[in-house]
């Protein structure tokens, strides 16, 4: 991997490279959450274990490109990596909206949508869900009922008085199961809100 890395400076591809021995410095284990070597990380896209030179081109290839990081999520929730998506969005709660095109994309497979829920879940009612309250209203009036549904269920975690309106609006929506969901999560935030000395 080293071999491959130092390639790529050579090339160009890589503008610079940090090599870590963490036997002399454990402390940067736990700085990054380092589990396993080898570890990379470019930018914000992390690969761990021995890859191929064709994996670190792609990583690089994300790690500059505007939908990298969903990109990146993606395939980390497909292969069961919930835990890494974890880490990295404790880490860096603003990279939380790079799951919103999971849930925008009707086709993405059920494994993927439930570990994206699953981060969701894990961030209810803190500021990184509170900050998508806008691209979550959005969501609300996309063309697919599932991804509505979706939408109110996320919005009700975002403890944000101003999802109401969005949920609300979709009371009257022409898919029951939407209705439902935006019902329920309508109920749900007022609790929250209420809790906290919200009218």
């Amino acid at each position: 991997m080293l071999q491959i890395l130092a390639d790529m400076i050579k090339r160009g591809v890589l503008g610079r490279l940090e090599i870590v021995n963490l036997e002399a410095r454990p402390d940067a284990a736990l700085e990054w959450g380092v589990h396993t070597v080898p570890w990379l990380r470019v930018g914000g896209l992390v690969l761990t274990g021995q890859r191929s030179q064709a994996e670190i081109t792609r990583l690089i290839e994300r790690a500059v490109s505007p939908t990298g990081m969903a990109d990146y999520f993606h395939d980390l929730l497909r292969d069961g990596e919930l835990a890494l998506v974890l880490a990295m969005v404790e880490r860096h709660p603003d990279s939380l909206a790079a799951l919103l095109p999971i849930v925008a994309n009707p086709e993405a497979s059920i494994n993927v949508r439930i570990g994206a829920g699953a981060v969701f879940e894990e961030l209810d009612g803190q500021p990184p869900m509170r900050a998508l309250v806008a691209p979550l209203a959005e969501l609300t009036g996309h063309t697919d009922a599932r991804v509505r549904a979706d939408a109110c269920h996320y919005l009700a975690m975002t403890g944000a008085a101003e999802a109401r309106v969005y949920l609300t609006g979709r009371l009257r929506d022409d898919d029951s199961e939407v209705r439902e969901i935006a019902a329920e999560s309508l109920e749900k935030l007022n609790a929250v809100l209420a809790g906290n000395g919200v009218n």
